[in-house]
């Protein structure tokens, strides 16, 4: 038996409305969410609260990989996030949220 609750998918925007390879901000509910369109067309969302800091500007940082993985710099500095884990590669004891995101019917959603 499943003991977790179902998630509740939260519409943001229209998938074209996100820029490839840039970050957008959303609140959604209580939370800030970073949402990311990569080239490949992926849309990630992380927590936009950057944990060195705390500041709400991961949305703001630089898209990029390393190798395979798709990533984000902090744009205040530089610190770099798996966009699929939001673990920081810099330094693995710090990591963001992820929240389950997808589109459906042109639309993103995410999970809360």
């Amino acid at each position: 038996m499943n003991t977790q609750p179902a998630a509740r998918w939260i519409r943001v925007c229209r998938f074209e409305q996100l820029t490839p390879e840039r970050g957008v901000a959303a609140l959604v509910g209580h939370n800030q969410v970073a949402l990311f369109r990569t080239h490949d067309d992926m849309v990630y969302a992380l927590g936009n609260i950057e944990p060195f800091t705390g500041r709400a500007v991961l949305s703001r940082g630089i898209v990029g990989s390393r190798g395979l993985t798709p990533t984000v710099a902090s744009p205040l500095h530089k610190q770099v996030f798996d966009l699929r884990t939001g673990e920081c590669l810099d330094d693995p004891a710090f990591a963001v949220p992820v929240t389950a995101v997808r589109i459906r019917d042109g639309h993103v959603e995410v999970a809360v």
